[in-house]
């Protein structure tokens, strides 16, 4: 009897991978410390485009481009196989007050995004709720957004009636191997005979790979994120002004995102990120001042030094694979990045170079 595939983190990228490896035909099981989709998966604001997408490296451009290609069609075969809406909208994504808003413009449309500088004027048109004397923006407006909690649950009982497996509560502490090749995943309840595993455990990767030789520079950044409830939503659009975002909801509940705190493991939600973030929000949109905040939490993004996930094999041993490292845009990036992890594993032509993406990079 072959023993499945493990895939070993049930977060976006482990979930959409297992997608693409169960869809190949692949006995597939994932394991995850806790329940599925509990982490920063969960806990993001689910903006389909990188915040301010010309500040990133010029890898991420084609991750991202793939997978905001291919979101509405996921969402709507979710919806019909599930049932679950996963709340794909294009709200379209204002960036306010930029200092490099023309490059940002320039750049968009040199890589086929559809991007305008908006003056104040045009501004206050587009979204009369915004503070007065807020200066030129731009214009994404055909950027989405989705309700990560619900695309998780609808992947997870997509991948049940696919078949595959969950180990759920179950903690890995490393791997043996055999003659460069890997033989087995040690939980913490025995060891489970494999000769596949994709790492997709996000902060908690490098800790794993740790086990079996390899440092890779990859560090847990923590953010936390408001839910406000008010009466009818002051604006439409998803607004970022530096690190801090708005996000409306089809419900008329209101995100307001994030911090980057480097605090280790810590994902306490603190009174100051709290009032911090309540405070931009409402320098932003000065009547979410009379909204409450419903709620409050933080998880823990997985971030990488130059901002590239690591997508690719183990460079000793066989039949190890990572996808990781994605930090702030692991659900921007998920569907490419699970294609090409999917790829690789099964030997079929790479969607993108993986080069650029190794887990050994200069």
């Amino acid at each position: 009897m072959s023993t499945p595939c493990y895939v070993v983190g049930g977060g976006i990228i482990g979930l959409l991978s297992a997608l693409e490896l169960a869809q190949a035909g692949e006995d597939v099981v994932i394991i995850d410390r806790q329940p599925v989709g509990q982490e920063a998966s969960w806990a993001g604001g689910g903006i389909l485009s990188p915040l301010y997408p010309w500040r990133y490296p010029e890898a991420v451009h084609p991750l991202a481009r793939w997978s905001q290609d291919i979101y509405p069609e996921l969402a709507e075969s979710l919806r019909r196989e599930t049932g679950i809406d996963s709340e794909w909208t294009r709200s379209g994504l204002l960036i306010l007050d930029a200092e490099d808003s023309r490059v940002g413009v320039d750049w968009c449309r040199s890589h086929g995004l559809n991007a305008e500088l908006v003056d104040p004027e045009q501004l206050s048109r587009l979204e009369p709720g915004l503070r007065n004397g807020s200066g030129m923006a731009v214009s994404l407006a055909d950027v989405a957004q989705i309700r990560n909690p619900q695309l998780i649950k609808a992947l997870v009982q997509r991948l049940r009636s696919l078949g595959v497996g969950f180990r759920e509560g179950l903690a890995v502490t490393g791997f043996r191997r055999t003659d460069g090749s890997l033989r087995g995943i040690v939980t913490e309840s025995g060891v489970l005979p494999a000769n596949r595993c994709l790492i997709a455990a996000g902060p908690w990767s490098a800790a794993l790979l740790e086990t079996v030789g390899l440092d890779l520079p990859l560090r847990p950044v923590k953010g936390q994120m408001l839910l406000l409830k008010g009466e009818s939503a002051p604006v439409s659009h998803i607004l970022i002004r530096g690190a801090r975002y708005v996000i409306p909801r089809r419900d008329g509940r209101i995100l307001v995102g994030s911090t980057q705190e480097e605090v280790g493991f810590d994902k306490s939600a603190t009174a100051e990120a709290r009032d911090l973030l309540f405070s931009a929000a409402c320098e932003m949109v000065p009547e979410l001042g009379n909204w409450q905040i419903e709620r409050h939490w933080a998880g823990l993004r997985p971030g990488s030094p130059d901002g590239i996930p690591y997508i690719g094999r183990h460079p000793e041993i066989v039949g190890l694979y990572v996808n990781t490292g994605h930090f702030r845009n692991g659900i921007v990036l998920a569907p490419a990045s699970a294609r090409l992890a999917a790829d690789l594993m099964l030997g079929r032509s790479a969607l993108l170079d993986l080069g650029q993406f190794s887990l050994v990079r200069m």
